[in-house]
């Protein structure tokens, strides 16, 4: 079997913390038992000056060639994503969030499903707060991609922060396409209808930071209109029967109008949660 290289798209913006930027680099880059063979960094549009420092650092810094792509304006992830996309040398691509943390046998354990002839292989995750030390919950992916399908009907059966693509798979999906907060949604679900060949790792390779509001931030009426969104556009490529969306509609629907706490409780039983 072939070892094929890869390239780590990592986007940041205004939003993200310089430290945090800089242990997610070192850990998805330095620190992995398989680098990558090239790193994009999308800077979707103006950093404060510790962020452009940060970032400096890192590209002066890196044993791996690293293409830093500094957008005038901020743009908004999907579009950002795309313009990285372009910029990746190889068809095999890594996923990274600017303030999570990769373990060092995470592309170890991704890359030979692909190499096999997986498309699109995640794995499980560790949520943490700002000290590593302080794991708070976990997500336990399904792995069999029949379940991985009937299960993307209802839910996100990928963490994208933790997600090794085919960027190949990825075009002939559609690629990333605007669609408020659920486009890393969309797109595995596009790219499941298209006959994608997908995995999970079960065992947890990516810390999550999980910050202040992180709860809050998965209600209210912002989230409900994307949640709409999708849902509409699932029905509409037929990816969920009349039945599903409604179903849909109605249980994503009240989780976005229930209170934090309740929320909170929710999220961590049936979402966070390992499983058997």
């Amino acid at each position: 079997m072939t070892a094929l290289p890869f390239s780590l798209l990592l986007p940041v913006y205004h939003g993200d913390r310089a430290d945090h930027f800089s242990k997610a680099f070192r850990s998805s880059v330095d620190e992995q038992s398989r680098p990558p063979a090239q790193v994009v960094i999308v800077q979707d549009g103006p950093v404060d000056d510790a962020l452009a420092t940060a970032i400096r650092e890192a590209v002066a810094a890196s044993a791996v060639p690293v293409e830093h792509v500094a957008l005038p304006a901020n743009v908004g992830l999907a579009a950002a994503l795309t313009e990285g996309l372009a910029r990746c040398d190889h068809d095999v691509v890594a996923r990274m969030d600017a303030d999570d943390i990769s373990l060092p046998s995470r592309f170890s354990r991704q890359l030979p499903l692909i190499e096999q002839g997986l498309d699109l292989v995640g794995t499980g995750m560790f949520e943490f707060l700002d000290d590593v030390g302080t794991i708070v919950g976990s997500r336990t992916p399904r792995t069999d991609p029949a379940d991985i399908a009937a299960y993307a009907r209802f839910h996100d059966p990928f963490s994208h922060p933790t997600v090794v693509y085919r960027r190949s798979a990825v075009d002939r999906a559609g690629g990333y396409q605007p669609l408020g907060v659920m486009e890393d949604y969309w797109l595995f679900a596009r790219m499941i209808a298209a006959g994608a060949a997908v995995g999970n790792v079960a065992e947890p390779l990516v810390m999550y930071r999980v910050g202040e509001g992180a709860y809050a931030r998965r209600g209210g009426i912002e989230q409900w209109r994307s949640e709409k969104a999708l849902q509409y556009a699932f029905r509409r490529i037929g990816f969920t029967t009349r039945t599903q969306f409604a179903r849909n509609l109605l249980v994503r629907g009240v989780y976005r109008f229930v209170p934090e706490p309740v929320r909170r409780i929710a999220y961590r039983r049936f979402i966070a949660a390992p499983r058997g």
